[in-house]
């Protein structure tokens, strides 16, 4: 019986009709060239900003130029999202390249990190412990060399500074040993080693702009094997094209980047086991603050014997990094981590720190009240965590951390960044935006309580942003949309459901 509901067929005169996908890719096409003109747009003022000067001389400048550059990033993370998965991998890599080039512009802005850095690698490489002697100690006197330590003549500019004994030197606090744990000394090292004489400053950001590559790269990965390869490229713009990444992560080089990437490895390619903890204990092994990632990492894991491993093989790859630091320097590996504590200021006696916490407590109480808020954090994210996205946990925490500790330095919250292109949650780079703020725009503000405003507004976008998405996973389907809300979407077969307790 033949159906009256179909459309007649055609004959050989007639024209075909027009494909339904038609409006569909010309809809895709549009999105794509205004996601390329975002992103080419976001290169220009990124290089621009770095041109414009430091933060010493030209606060305001950089402080408008970051502005522009994160509303550009949010357009950009904006359009891409409906574009096809292959195309959007395309742009998310190119992208990411792009922003890391304009990184490599100038020599750093608002750091002088990376010097000590250079210094740390040509020590070890004359065979020296880096936590032996300063730069200034007489014993290294035969390292120096004109860049690291110009003529009294011509030391002016930004980052240099005289020591007591009136040597000139462009690594910030030259007179004490260096503070940075062994896996960053061991790129330091080996960044050193491969580089061509003379060659500066530009090896140490090609390798930051390596690790933000790479770090793009395990995104990817680890999203895709979520089993949402729709959506990895989307997320993992958070990071690629992330302002801060190409400004802290390759134009200042910070050796955060290093363990951002373990981080992700850890969370995103492992399971809870000897894996896992080997590359948080790596992480760790860089820079001290991806320990927070450790409740996180053992999320919902409440059987013993698979908690002993995670953490058994954190200590066992942190007691390796250290041993052949320990067996040249003692105690002394240590370096000026107590000084850096207390000179920051959230040592009993001098707390300059915990702003939002200060606001309701005494001084002496602050860093003992955010001790105990994140301990309960952490247990409750080991506890009542999510097995299948352990970086919600991780991000819950450090970025809590960050609130409650309020650094003034932007590069602490990279972690951050991988952990919202890991977990969708968008609000949390406020933290980041927050300790940008405060960073540059100090000198232009005295006497201004920034800190606690700045940390204060990030943390009110947080708890909005929560209450929003919590309503909208209660109640029925609305048209707006709230990034992360695609992680209440049912699991792939054969993947663990979401605990009740999933940490927000």
């Amino acid at each position: 019986m033949t159906n009256t509901a179909t459309s007649p067929s055609r004959g050989p005169g007639h024209p075909a009709a027009p494909p339904t996908s038609r409006p569909g890719a010309r809809s895709a096409r549009l999105r794509i060239v205004l996601t390329a003109i975002l992103l080419t747009a976001l290169t220009v003022v990124v290089a621009g900003t770095l041109q414009a000067g430091d933060n010493i001389g030209a606060p305001g400048r950089l402080l408008a130029g970051y502005g522009v550059a994160w509303a550009l990033f949010a357009a950009a993370v904006w359009t891409v999202r409906k574009i096809p998965a292959r195309a959007a991998t395309v742009l998310v890599l190119v992208g990411s390249a792009a922003v890391a080039v304009a990184g490599l512009t100038a020599q750093p802005r608002t750091s002088n990190d990376m010097y000590r850095y250079a210094w740390d690698g040509r020590v070890q490489a004359a065979g020296i412990s880096p936590y032996a002697h300063p730069p200034a100690a007489p014993e290294l006197a035969r390292l120096r060399d004109p860049w690291l330590f110009p003529t009294r003549q011509a030391c002016e500019g930004w980052g240099l500074t005289h020591t007591r004994g009136g040597l000139c030197v462009r690594i910030n606090r030259p007179t004490v040993p260096t503070i940075y744990p062994p896996v960053a000394e061991g790129w330091y090292l080996a960044v050193h080693s491969l580089s061509p004489p003379d060659s500066r400053h530009k090896p140490l950001q090609v390798g930051g702009a390596v690790l933000a590559l790479g770090t793009t790269l395990a995104l990817l990965r680890a999203l895709r094997r979520r089993g949402d390869p729709r959506r990895a490229p989307s997320r993992a713009a958070l990071w690629a094209w992330c302002p801060a990444v190409s400004l802290e992560a390759v134009n200042n080089a910070h050796i955060d980047t290093l363990g951002v990437l373990f981080v992700v490895l850890a969370l995103g390619t492992a399971t809870a086991g000897a894996r896992r903890g080997v590359l948080l204990g790596t992480a760790i092994a860089v820079k001290l603050l991806p320990v927070l990632a450790l409740p996180g990492a053992l999320s919902g894991q409440r059987r013993p014997s698979r908690v002993l491993r995670v953490v058994a093989a954190v200590l066992t790859a942190v007691a390796l990094a250290y041993v052949p630091y320990v067996a040249a320097s003692g105690t002394g590996v240590l370096g000026y981590l107590p000084g850096y504590l207390h000179e920051e200021g959230y040592q009993p006696g001098h707390v300059r720190r915990f702003a939002l916490l200060r606001l309701l407590l005494p001084d002496a109480a602050a860093g003992v009240a955010a001790a105990a808020l994140l301990t309960l954090i952490g247990l409750h994210v080991w506890w009542r965590g999510d097995p299948a996205r352990p970086w919600r946990g991780a991000l819950l925490l450090t970025g809590t951390a960050l609130l409650l500790f309020s650094p003034s330095y932007p590069w602490y919250s990279l972690l951050v960044v991988a952990l919202v292109a890991m977990d969708g949650r968008w609000e949390w780079l406020t933290v980041t935006l927050a300790g940008t703020t405060l960073y540059l725009a100090g000198r232009l503000l005295p006497g201004f309580p920034l800190q606690a405003w700045a940390y204060g507004t990030a943390a009110t976008v947080i708890i909005i942003a929560a209450c929003l998405r919590s309503g909208g996973a209660r109640g029925a389907p609305t048209s707006s949309w709230v990034p992360g809300d695609e992680d209440t979407a049912e699991p792939r077969p054969g993947s663990p459901s979401p605990s009740p307790g999933t940490s927000h």
